[in-house]
């Protein structure tokens, strides 16, 4: 299996996905850490991959969303953007109402 299907595997497998460094609970990144940080807000259940445990997942998520920096959120199999995108989105009631349109529970 290639590392683009492996990744649609997760992208597919969970309502909302978070490609980052390190781990919800030790994230080893500020920008994968104001991610996780809003999704935790938002009361989010989201699977996470840790692109600093596997080369070949940190180079693959780049090519496969065509986005060049980590962390990446995907939502209901949809490439929502990175670390500034996702800051503004939730900043401005926007990334709550994507949730809500996607079907995806919020706190």
């Amino acid at each position: 299996m290639s590392i683009s299907d492996t990744i649609q595997g997760y992208v597919d497998g969970s309502d909302v996905v978070l490609f980052m460094k390190g781990t919800p609970v030790f994230p080893q990144c500020g920008f994968s850490s104001v991610v996780g940080q809003v999704l935790q807000h938002l009361n989010v259940k989201y699977e996470s991959h840790n692109v600093l445990e596997d080369p070949e997942l940190r180079d693959g998520i780049k090519v496969f969303s065509d986005w060049p920096t980590i962390p990446q959120l995907y939502v209901k199999g949809e490439f929502v953007g990175g670390c500034d995108i996702i800051k503004e989105m939730f900043e401005s009631g926007e990334l709550q109402q994507l949730m809500t349109n996607k079907g995806v529970e919020t706190a």
